[in-house]
């Protein structure tokens, strides 16, 4: 089971390369300030889905097969997270966390083709880099940037 906002099949330019399916998740104790999605911080509002059911769905509905999993903060639930990326393993995978790149469990890295880390800091805001709100934040490729270590 996994926890979610919703799931956005209109497409987006602005989370990742090419058009992609968001899903939001539901949950985040960070509660950084000016978040971009406050409504997704209860982690008790939302809606439990099956994993089958909701990779199922995404497999019919999302064209492009390029997901990006956003929130609420996804590695709240990295047991249903890993499940999903799993499930969907064919698909262009991207996530977009508030930890940093440390804190991202291996497991998790090794299924993604692209992750954003570091929490939105106003201050550092930017319009003009892509897929990211503000310059700490990095938006990394697994396959080209990044050298994974084992669990």
């Amino acid at each position: 089971m996994i926890r979610i906002n919703s799931l956005d099949l209109r497409g987006s330019v602005c989370d990742g390369p090419g058009l992609r399916t968001v899903l939001f998740l539901q949950g985040c104790q960070r509660r950084c300030p000016n978040c971009h999605n406050p409504e997704t911080w209860d982690s008790e509002s939302g809606r439990l889905i099956p994993i089958l059911d909701l990779a199922a769905r995404i497999r019919i509905e999302a064209p492009t097969r390029r997901l990006t999993i956003s929130g609420g903060e996804p590695l709240e639930q990295t047991v249903g997270v890993l499940a999903l990326l799993n499930e969907l393993s064919d698909f262009d995978l991207a996530l977009y966390t508030g930890y940093e790149l440390e804190e991202v469990p291996p497991s998790i890295l090794r299924r993604l083709d692209w992750i954003k880390v570091g929490s939105f800091d106003i201050h550092h805001r930017t319009t003009t880099t892509p897929f990211i709100g503000s310059g700490n934040q990095r938006f990394l490729s697994t396959r080209d940037e990044l050298v994974l270590l084992d669990d």
